[in-house]
């Protein structure tokens, strides 16, 4: 049998984009940091091991110009060098593990942008899904307010302790448990 190219478009993510230390958008012991955690979930529930997630978020002051870093090349190898382990970017880059698991260190997202933008890579997609992780007291902006009321809760990060947030990224599922997926066209 051969495959379809749905089944053709992944697994592949693991050989060139992950980076070093894509997920510390934040120094690990820098005061502030947050840590946003959980799982992708295809339409029964299971997890997806080899998912790739990219974040983007404004920086503490609001600014959402991002700064360089992220891809450091070390100019000895050629390779990359990851962060630096003093700049926060406002990107991250991480894969799922063999659990479907993925946790991203981070600073809070300001009161004015109270999000992570996410870009969802998983096997089976043709095109990768945009979604948002709000913070749990996030009061609706522009584009929650376009959202039924009724799904707007899986946008929302649970508070499971100060400074640990949950948030699992269901692919598929009934309407108030499929994750809002946003179209940007």
């Amino acid at each position: 049998m051969l495959p379809t190219p749905s089944q053709t478009v992944g697994p592949f993510y693991g050989y060139a984009l992950p980076f070093p230390d894509g997920a510390a958008v934040a120094p690990l012991g820098r005061p502030g940091t947050v840590v946003f955690h959980g799982l992708v979930l295809d339409g029964e529930g299971a997890p997806i091991p080899d998912a790739l997630l990219e974040f983007w978020q404004a920086a503490p002051d609001g600014g959402r110009q991002g700064r360089a870093g992220s891809m450091r090349r070390d100019h000895t190898t050629g390779g990359h060098a990851g962060r630096d382990g003093v700049t926060f970017t406002g990107f991250g880059r991480v894969a799922t593990d063999a659990d479907g698991s993925w946790s991203l260190h981070t600073l809070t997202p300001p009161a004015e942008a109270p999000y992570l933008a996410v870009c969802v890579f998983a096997r089976g997609l043709l095109h990768h899904l945009f979604t948002r992780v709000y913070l749990p007291d996030a009061r609706p902006d522009e584009v929650l307010r376009r959202i039924p009321a009724e799904r707007r809760s899986t946008l929302f990060a649970r508070e499971e302790r100060p400074g640990v947030f949950g948030f699992d990224i269901r692919l598929q599922g009934a309407p108030h448990e499929e994750t809002v997926f946003l179209d940007f066209a």
